[in-house]
Parts: C-alpha cells; structure tokens; sequence
C-alpha cells in the first residue's frame, strides 16, 4: 500500500492549466497550483470542477510546487490521478510476493536495460533462470484510469512510447524470454480491462500483434482511499 502521509487535501479543480499543472480551489477557499503527475490526455476526469485531493509536500529545494494532485472524485468514485504511483505499487507487491503470476520468481530489478535504448520498469528472475516453468521476464507497467461502461481502458491518448515498448517486448518474447505488460487500474469499479482502440488504433494493433508473438497482458484494480492507494484484485483482460 502507498499511504498519503502527511493526508491529502480535499478541493475542487479550476482547471488543468497546463500538461503539467492544475489550479486547485482548496475546501479552505485558497487557490493553489499543483504539480499534475500524468502526461496523458486524462480524459472524463480533468473537467473544470471536478473534485479532486491533493498532497502538500514537503520543502526542498528541488521543489517548485507545493502541491501534488493525487485522485480524483467522480459519481462517489474516488480515481487515482498520479502516473507515478503504478510502479511503487507493483515494486511493492513485488516484494511481498502478492501476484500469484509471479509466484515463480524470487529476484527483481528496476529500470533494467534492453532492447535498443530503452528501460523495462522490472525483469525478474529466480535462481534456476532459464528453468521451462519461469523464464527470465520482462515486465512493463502501464496506469489506467480512463473508463467506459464497466470497463477499464487503455491509452486515454496516443502513446507512441507504449507502441514501441509492445515492439521490444514482442522481441524479448521471441528470444526466449517471458513478456508481459501490467496494467494498473487505479480504481476498483470496473469489471474488466481492454485497449482502447477508437483512441489509439495502432497501439491496440501492436498489442494484438505482440500477443501473437506471446507477450501477455495482465490487468489489476486498486482500491483508493483519501489515506492511501492498495492493489486489489486481477481484471480479466480481453483485446478488441
């Protein structure tokens, strides 16, 4: 679990000013700029007036904002809003061994290198490596927040960095090695997971095709509370 410490601030969004920022109206009637934690489009959950909570962080000097915009309230739902937080979740379940589809492996390492340039966000192991039953893996951890009907979907915008991370994995997979893309759905009201093609045609397309070449894609739901965030259970994944 990542708790909020010290707890978040309840207020009311004034607007997403910017990619990386958002003027929040505090329940204390102060107006505050926050430091918005998501590149994507967050689409149905950054309208004028939404109701939000955000964290106040402590002083440093490397700090420019005082604040940080973590969820986001919608219809009683509480949505968390920080992209930064799906990799301290599942580095943390890691290690406590709580996914059953890992149960395999005993080592795990962070930002490891391969492909062409790039960084995969975990590769586990376990002592006999390149044992039939638990290769080697390759994991890539996707958030989700956006939304349709009961089901979870992802991108909420374009990802050009998603559809080459598909292609490395697919890679991988083909040279023996386990692929697999996590997808965290920070919220706990969905009954599924799947990719969001009407957005972003050629990412669902390169995740058919890695599919084939045998990448899996896992989904998990999060429970999400003013005091903190907690992975929950697994989301069936279906492709379109």
């Amino acid at each position: 679990m990542i708790a909020f410490v010290p707890p978040l601030l309840p207020g009311i969004l004034v607007k997403r000013s910017k990619r990386f920022l958002a003027d929040v109206l505090l329940s204390s009637e102060e107006q505050v700029r926050a430091h918005c934690p998501n590149t994507g489009a967050m689409r149905d959950i950054s309208s004028p007036g939404t109701r939000v909570w955000v964290s106040k962080n402590a002083p440093s000097p490397t700090r420019k904002l005082d604040y940080t915009w973590q969820l986001v309230e919608q219809n009683n739902q509480l949505i968390g809003a920080n992209t930064l937080l799906p990799n301290r979740l599942v580095k943390e379940a890691l290690s406590r061994r709580f996914f059953s589809e890992f149960r395999a492996y005993t080592s795990f390492s962070c930002e490891v290198p391969y492909g062409e340039n790039r960084r995969v966000d975990f590769f586990l192991k376990n002592p006999d490596s390149f044992s039939c039953s638990a290769p080697p893996c390759y994991l890539e951890v996707k958030n989700v927040h956006y939304k349709k009907g009961q089901q979870a979907l992802f991108p909420d915008s374009i990802t050009q960095r998603g559809f080459h991370h598909l292609n490395t994995l697919a890679l991988m997979a083909q040279q023996g090695f386990r692929a697999v893309v996590l997808y965290v759905v920070q919220r706990d009201d969905c009954v599924s997971c799947s990719l969001a093609h009407e957005i972003d045609a050629a990412y669902a397309k390169a995740a058919c095709q890695a599919r084939d070449k045998g990448v899996e894609s896992l989904a998990y739901s999060c429970r999400v509370s003013p005091q903190g965030i907690v992975l929950h259970q697994p989301l069936p994944f279906f492709y379109p």
